[in-house]
């Protein structure tokens, strides 16, 4: 079986077992994801979600976000971890985005990761929730299990992207990465994978 085979198959496999592939990040528009998914850097979605309501309640766009105080962003989402960072970030982003992007979020990933701490991950995710165009979301899930099914041996999330571009149907690829989280949570987890319960178990190369 090659990678286009082995792909087709993951993602046919996945769209059954969830059909519903959502980020599991709660915003509104583009910039609310474009910040929630800064914070859930070295975070959990569900601690993200339980801070972001009271920081887009007072912080609710561009504008209002670029005259923030980085001091009271960092009381906002301390629970989240390196919120001095992640503050001083947020605040610089919406800036940058009021200023030299005319206060839209832009569409491009190669314009998305001139902002202040947005790297190819965020990019994509914004790309292709709120854009709907093609985009692969590398994660700590996305790496794992496509390690594990075979895709690659590889540790740099860019390498991985690009390999996966190469495999995966563009109109698709969004959603299956959404589906590799949901499917990492539940199954295919990092200590204890629950290898017989496994939609892919037919041709995971961890079992071959």
């Amino acid at each position: 079986m090659d990678l286009y085979q082995k792909a087709a198959l993951a993602v046919e496999s996945l769209e059954k077992e969830y059909p519903d592939a959502v980020c599991s990040l709660k915003y509104t528009d583009a910039f609310q994801l474009l910040i929630a998914t800064r914070l859930a850097a070295q975070c959990t979605d569900l601690r993200v979600n339980m801070v972001t309501p009271a920081l887009f309640e007072k912080y609710p766009d561009i504008p209002s976000m670029a005259a923030a105080d980085v001091a009271d962003v960092e009381d906002i989402i301390k629970s989240c971890g390196l919120y001095k960072t992640k503050a001083r970030d947020i605040v610089s982003c919406a800036v940058m985005l009021r200023d030299e992007f005319d206060g839209k979020v832009p569409d491009e990933i190669s314009q998305l990761i001139k902002l202040p701490g947005i790297g190819r991950k965020t990019a994509n995710l914004v790309v292709g929730d709120i854009y709907g165009k093609s985009a692969v979301v590398v994660d700590t899930h996305c790496i794992r299990i496509t390690r594990r099914l075979g895709f690659h041996n590889l540790k740099d999330p860019t390498r991985i992207e690009m390999l996966l571009r190469e495999y995966l149907p563009p109109i698709k690829s969004n959603d299956f990465c959404h589906r590799l989280v949901l499917h990492g949570r539940a199954v295919c987890t990092a200590r204890s994978p629950k290898c017989d319960k496994c939609c892919m178990n037919g041709f995971c190369s961890k079992l071959i």
